[in-house]
């Protein structure tokens, strides 16, 4: 399916390009007719050059200038069949349409090579996002993730805002952050960030612990890399969450970073109460806390960045995340990221300010044992047996 599916998607661009072409040749063909039999006084082919002109939106150089070739060509018949080929009024006009459609191919070039440098420049963000950001998976143990990232800077795919995740021991470890900066800037300390947290998060140590490393990690980067001029002003929020396989809690540290959302079935959102301590890289002795909360089977716990709540309308309102997110409480961790990226889009206009990340976490319901249905049944059937054995005879 998704062989034909993409073959599909290949073959649109090329099959609307080539039905987009019959435009400006339609038009050359209209205007060219048109002008032939209109009276003397009537001069509709320096309207030629829209041919070419328009070209370029939707081709390459090599079909604008056949575009422009063929707009100039009309220009001519047009002014042989009236006779006047050779009067000055013609030679400019066909002099004219040629300098424009030669202006209107070089103006094609220079666009084709930019979008050949920007999708260059996607492909290496989107490298960048894969090699740095490794996808999350859907399923680990009990619980089922989904991730959306929104890039603020339209040629980058990745930028200061950050998630893992790892297995630990019997549990599952979530890291979601947000590096000061934005965009292509911030993706040295993101990548700092997600490696030390990949090296240390797996070690049998509380969260607090891993904060702490965490801490270290980023402050020991400021130190050696940190320009005088921004001095104290390089540090990340980070929140780290730790889930049990088989107990319905969950424990959590927060490095100045917002609390989480936790999504229970019939709409309702609570905000669990943390006790922050500063973000990464500001104190490197700063004492975390630990946190616990029920995450009881069939919730779901909802991580994000600053960029999701601080995100404005027009009229300067931020996106208010909780209310919005409880109309889909009871709906898929995949639905749910689908309806905050529209949602969210909406609300900012079609584009963010500042990256955003969102982590959807959810714990499913423990399935029942069938075979207590079963050892029910024999044990029915042996006491029936037993009865009968014990029957008096006759």
């Amino acid at each position: 399916m998704r062989s034909r599916i993409g073959g599909a998607g290949a073959r649109q661009p090329w099959q609307s390009s080539h039905a987009l072409i019959l435009l400006p040749i339609t038009l050359i063909v209209v205007i060219t007719v048109v002008d032939i039999h209109a009276p003397t006084d009537v001069h509709l082919g320096p309207t030629l050059v829209i041919a070419p002109a328009i070209t370029p939106s939707f081709a390459g150089p090599w079909t604008t200038a056949g575009i422009g070739a063929l707009a100039t060509g009309a220009q001519i018949l047009i002014g042989a069949t009236h006779g006047g080929l050779y009067t000055t009024n013609h030679i400019v006009q066909i002099i004219t349409l040629a300098v424009l459609s030669v202006l209107c191919v070089i103006y094609s070039a220079l666009r084709e090579r930019r979008q050949a440098q920007l999708a260059q420049v996607r492909t290496v963000a989107e490298a960048a996002q894969h090699v740095l950001m490794w996808p999350l998976p859907e399923q680990i143990g009990p619980l089922r993730i989904a991730s959306l990232y929104l890039a603020a800077e339209d040629e980058a795919q990745i930028g200061g805002d950050l998630y893992a995740a790892t297995v630990s021991d019997g549990a599952v470890r979530v890291l979601i952050g947000d590096v000061r900066g934005k965009g292509l800037p911030a993706i040295g300390e993101a990548a700092l960030l997600l490696s030390s947290f990949r090296e240390s998060a797996h070690r049998h140590v509380p969260l607090a612990e891993l904060a702490t490393g965490l801490d270290q990690s980023v402050s020991r980067y400021a130190a050696d890399l940190e320009p005088p001029e921004e001095a104290g002003e390089r540090f990340a929020t980070a929140l780290l969450v730790e889930i049990p396989d088989h107990d319905p809690v969950t424990r959590m540290t927060s490095c100045g970073h917002p609390p989480p959302l936790l999504l229970s079935p019939g709409h309702v959102v609570n905000v669990p109460s943390l006790h922050p301590s500063p973000p990464l890289g500001v104190h490197a002795d700063a004492e975390h806390t630990l946190d616990a909360f029920s995450f009881e089977p069939g919730d779901t716990l909802l991580l994000y960045t600053d960029g999701v709540v601080e995100a404005r309308d027009t009229r300067g309102r931020f996106y208010p995340l909780a209310e919005r997110v409880a109309r889909w409480t009871d709906d898929s961790p995949e639905a749910l990221m689908h309806h905050l990226r529209r949602d969210l889009l909406d609300h900012v206009g079609g584009r963010l300010n500042d990256d955003a990340a969102l982590i959807a976490v959810h714990r499913t319901p423990v399935e029942r044992r069938r075979h207590h249905g079963r050892v029910g049944g024999g044990d029915t059937a042996r006491h029936g047996a037993g009865t009968e054995a014990g029957k008096p005879a006759g």
